[in-house]
C-alpha cells in the first residue's frame, strides 16, 4: 500500500517488529476511518456523519491520529 509508505514509514523511524505492527495497525485504522477518499466522494470507508457547526461559537479542535502525524478535526462548542 504506497500511501502507508507516503503518509507513515517515511515520517517514522520503525524501532522493532512490535513497534512496526502496532504502527500499522493504527495506520489501517486512521485509513478506514478517518481519512477522506476522493474515489468515495470524500468519504471514509467506514461511514461517518457529517459533522456540522453547532453553534456560532464552536471551534474546530484537532484529535491527534499516529502520535499526531495526521488529524481528525470536529466541531466543540466553547467552555
Amino acid at each position: 500500500m504506497g500511501c502507508c509508505r507516503q503518509e507513515l514509514l517515511d515520517h517514522v523511524i520503525v524501532l522493532g517488529e512490535a513497534h512496526l505492527r502496532r504502527l500499522l495497525r493504527e495506520y489501517a485504522a486512521y485509513h478506514h476511518e478517518d481519512r477522506t477518499h476522493c474515489g468515495l466522494g470524500k468519504q471514509t470507508p467506514v461511514r461517518r456523519a457529517v459533522q456540522g457547526k453547532p453553534s456560532a461559537g464552536a471551534k474546530a479542535i484537532a484529535l491527534p491520529r499516529l502520535g499526531g502525524l495526521h488529524h481528525r478535526y470536529e466541531w466543540r462548542d466553547a467552555a
